[in-house]
């Protein structure tokens, strides 16, 4: 979700422990940047991974304050970060299947790296520059409700409550950890929006792909007194 200093060069100076990635790099998707842009000009040597700048427990938020690892933004970062890596797992496997959603899984994922640009940047320290290039719009709340809405039409009604299978943290989860930061206006509140309605994405998607493989779901069934 952020990257470290050694990463890369942000307006020609050396860049802070965590800058967003949309700082880095460019995308197709409408809202943020995400993959490598093949126009940046390749480095004369190759980076250092390692800082040494937070082995005594600080690092950086893309504003430049240094705060404790422990501090509710990191543990925001790394609760996004982690998602962000269940949903890529969720699409190998899905590509495996044929499935044709592997695309928006994608997409999902380059949106959660716009989403810890955004954490990255708490709105107290941030400059209007900050804010213009960490900045979260509302586009793709709407764009997951559109999805939403067509694999709905195609399920059959939701009649008894799914038992969930697998593991890992959910986007509900995630927002839990974001709320926070927006109630303290620390975050965009289109961020803990675009969470909240990826939840609700995710459910819908994973009933898809269980009708989609003849699947049953498995539903609650309340236990004889």
């Amino acid at each position: 979700i952020y990257r470290k200093a050694s990463v890369a060069r942000l307006s020609g100076a050396e860049a802070p422990a965590a800058i967003p990635a949309n700082s880095l790099s460019a995308s197709t998707s409408p809202h943020g940047l995400c993959l490598h842009s093949p126009e940046r000009a390749a480095p004369e040597r190759a980076p250092r991974i390692y800082t040494r700048t937070g082995d005594a427990g600080f690092s950086s938020t893309f504003t430049g304050e240094r705060r404790p690892k422990g501090d509710r933004i990191f543990e925001a970062l790394g609760a996004t970060d982690e998602l962000s890596s269940a949903i890529g797992l969720a699409g190998e496997f899905s590509s495996e299947k044929g499935h044709t959603f592997v695309d928006q899984l994608h997409k999902v994922q380059c949106m959660l790296q716009d989403v810890g640009s955004n954490i990255a940047t708490p709105l107290s320290s941030a400059r209007e520059a900050h804010r213009k290039r960490t900045s979260f719009s509302e586009k793709p709340v709407l764009e997951l409700e559109q999805w939403i809405d067509s694999y709905s039409e195609q399920l059959p009604p939701l009649r008894a409550f799914i038992l969930p299978v697998g593991e890992g943290r959910g986007s509900a989860f995630v927002h839990s950890d974001v709320v926070p930061l927006v109630q303290a206006g620390e975050a965009d509140p289109n961020v803990a929006k675009y969470l909240n309605r990826l939840s609700d994405y995710l459910f819908v998607l994973a009933r898809y792909a269980a009708m989609k493989e003849g699947k049953e779901e498995k539903i609650y069934i309340k236990p004889d007194p």
